[in-house]
C-alpha cells in the first residue's frame, strides 16, 4: 500500500514538472479605466483543449469561462475602482498561442478636467484637476521666446476625486504665461487653460555686446537661456548668469533668454 502511495505521488510530481515545463505566461499591466480585456485563444498544440489554462487579476483567480476560441477577462468581478493598478497573469500551454486584442485599455488617458488654475504672487502656478483615470505626469509649460517651453512635471495621482497641484515657474521679466498638459498613448496631448502675472523681475540683458568669444555674460541675474545655430537646432541651454561657450564653432548664432531672442557671434 506504501508502495503505491509512493509511486502515486511521484507519478502526479512528474505530470506537475512536465506541465511546469511546458507552460508559458503573458502579464499585462496598467490601470483600470472601466473597460474589460479580449483575448484570442487557441487550441493546444496536440489540439486537446484551449491554449489558456488559468488567469489570475491581482493575484486572483478569475472565474471567467476560458474555454474558447475568445474570451473576455471582466473586471467587474474584482471590485475594481477607475485607476485600480492591475496585474494580469495569463497562464497557457507552451506549444500554442495567444493574443490580447485590446492592451490599450489598460494604459491611461489624458482625461483630466481644470477647475481653477492661477498664479500667486510669487510665482508659483497651482492647479486643481478632476477626472484622472490613472498616474501621469503633467508637463508644466511656459510660454518663452514665442513657443511653449517645457519646465518641468508634476505627477498626477490618477485616481478619482479632486486634486490639488502646484509648480514654482523660474519668471522672465513682464508677463508671464503657463499651462500644464498630459500626453496619452494616443499622442494627443490635453491641455489646461494658461493663465499670465506680472513678475516683478528685472529685466536680463547681454552685457553690453553681441560677440563673445569664451562666454556669455546677463547681467541683472540668471535667466534661462537656449543658443540656437543657423539652421534653428538647439545647440546650448541651461540656466545662470553667464553661458560658456567655448565649445561652439565660430558664426552666427541665435540666443534666447529672458523673454527676448536676439542674433549673437561667436568668434
Amino acid at each position: 500500500m506504501k508502495k503505491s502511495l509512493v509511486i502515486t505521488a511521484l507519478f502526479l510530481l512528474t505530470l506537475v514538472s512536465v506541465f511546469a515545463e511546458n507552460s508559458g505566461n503573458v502579464v499585462v499591466e496598467g490601470h483600470y479605466q472601466g473597460k474589460n480585456l479580449f483575448i484570442k485563444n487557441s487550441f493546444g498544440g496536440s489540439g486537446v483543449g484551449f491554449c489558456v489554462y488559468e488567469i489570475t487579476v491581482n493575484g486572483e483567480l478569475s472565474t471567467d469561462e476560458i474555454n474558447s476560441s475568445a474570451f473576455e477577462i471582466d473586471f467587474n468581478n474584482f471590485n475594481l475602482k477607475i485607476g485600480d493598478p492591475l496585474l494580469v497573469t495569463i497562464k497557457h500551454k507552451k506549444d500554442c498561442e495567444i493574443q490580447v486584442l485590446n492592451p490599450d485599455v489598460l494604459k491611461p488617458k489624458a482625461t483630466f478636467n481644470t477647475g481653477e488654475i492661477s498664479f500667486n504672487n510669487h510665482g508659483v502656478l497651482s492647479w486643481n484637476a478632476s477626472n484622472e483615470t490613472g498616474a501621469m505626469d503633467y508637463i508644466v509649460e511656459q510660454f518663452r521666446w514665442n513657443k511653449w517651453v517645457k519646465v518641468g512635471e508634476v505627477r498626477g495621482k490618477g485616481v478619482p476625486g479632486k486634486h490639488d497641484y502646484s509648480f514654482k515657474i523660474t519668471p522672465h521679466s513682464g508677463i508671464n504665461k503657463a499651462r500644464v498638459k498630459q500626453v496619452d498613448y494616443t499622442g494627443k496631448p490635453r491641455f489646461s487653460p494658461a493663465v499670465e502675472y506680472n513678475a516683478d523681475v528685472a529685466e536680463i540683458s547681454l552685457e553690453g555686446k553681441t560677440k563673445f568669444k569664451d562666454e556669455i555674460v546677463f547681467t541683472n541675474g540668471e535667466t534661462l537661456y537656449e543658443v540656437y545655430d543657423k539652421y534653428g537646432n538647439i545647440v546650448k541651454r541651461g540656466f545662470g548668469d553667464k553661458a560658456n561657450v567655448t565649445s561652439l564653432e565660430k558664426g552666427t548664432y541665435y540666443l534666447s533668454y529672458d523673454n527676448k531672442t536676439e542674433t549673437i557671434a561667436i568668434k
